[in-house]
């Protein structure tokens, strides 16, 4: 009889184990879906647009309550470009295998939680999933949506461009600068005219060169697996120098833009941003360790940070404006 006790409380105790590891388990693989999409990065396509969006509605003029819009509108496109951010992020870890496992070997692909078909399926699903939220708000905005898939796309995989010289600066910054803003901007304005494509273009050349700091923690690793970056190909400070005049001049040419009516005289006060844009070079040059709280160095957080600013102050200047005029 008591052979038999021992036998049942043995069998309980296993399906408990068994039961706590598959809970393990899931909670391990779950966890790695959400590493694959990097949610901090996708504050960048949410705030940013959210921004754009707000300052489109009233530049064009348009009608309607902004907090019935924000709900049925400005958040459903704005969590469509999120959602086409983290189908590119999970796409890039999935190519990025080999590189991680070098450099960001806590990463849930290279620790072996899931698997790169795993990760590819994701991203696909993400990919339909963010086209098809897309065709709910207007078909100049799921148009610019299937082209920043594109660069997303070949980013990544063949002709995987994150591998070529100056190649792979471009094909971050058009997709998330130029091609993001235009966009939010469509959403309820043209986004042919004037103001968008001025905004988006110092967007883009501005993440010309911030976007080189997200290289300095793989330097080595993207040498070894043969993507060919600034940073790897002439140094951190060389890099610097040559990302400085993209980071600087775009914010400073902004009185010129007023004096040719490109942009309106309100906005001059975006000129100060190239003090941050300084201060990403300055980082650069002086400190190329990882932060301690993100996965990247401090001169990546101020670049994003400086991104986020831009697209706030130029949103909060434009309803000022919009609004006073």
């Amino acid at each position: 009889m008591s052979n038999n006790l021992y036998i049942l409380i043995f069998r309980k105790t296993v399906v408990v184990d068994e039961q706590k590891m598959r809970n393990t388990d899931f909670k391990k693989r779950a966890k790695g879906y959400i590493d694959l999409i990097r949610p901090f990065t996708l504050l960048a396509p949410i705030i940013v647009s959210m921004c754009i969006m707000v300052a489109s509605f009233f530049y064009s003029g348009k009608t309607g309550n902004i907090t019935t819009l924000l709900w049925s509108t400005i958040l459903p496109a704005s969590f469509t470009l999120a959602v086409l951010n983290a189908a590119s992020n999970a796409l890039n870890q999935a190519a990025d295998v080999k590189t991680d496992k070098i450099s960001k070997s806590y990463r849930p692909l290279p620790r072996g939680l899931l698997s790169i078909g795993q990760a590819k399926i994701l991203s696909a699903v993400l990919y339909l999933l963010a086209f098809y939220m897309s065709t709910t708000i207007n078909i100049m905005f799921t148009i610019f949506v299937l082209l920043i898939a594109v660069f997303t796309v070949t980013y990544s995989i063949s002709p995987r461009l994150k591998d070529f010289l100056f190649f792979n600066q471009m094909w971050v910054a058009i997709p998330r600068g130029l091609l993001g803003i235009l966009a939010s901007w469509s959403v309820f304005g043209n986004s042919l005219q004037p103001v968008p494509i001025a905004v988006g273009l110092i967007a883009m050349f501005f993440l010309i060169g911030g976007s080189i700091t997200k290289d300095i923690t793989d330097s080595d690793a993207d040498k070894k697996t043969g993507t060919h970056t600034l940073v790897n190909t002439f140094g951190v400070k060389k890099a610097a120098f040559m990302a400085l005049p993209f980071m600087f001049f775009p914010f400073v040419m902004i009185p010129v833009l007023i004096d040719n009516g490109i942009l309106d005289s309100y906005l001059w006060l975006l000129t100060f941003l190239a003090v941050p844009g300084y201060f990403i070079f300055y980082l650069m040059i002086r400190d190329d360790k990882k932060s301690k709280f993100l996965e990247n160095t401090s001169a990546w957080t101020l670049m994003y940070a400086t991104y986020f600013f831009f697209a706030f102050s130029f949103s909060v200047l434009t309803v000022v404006g919009s609004v006073i005029s």
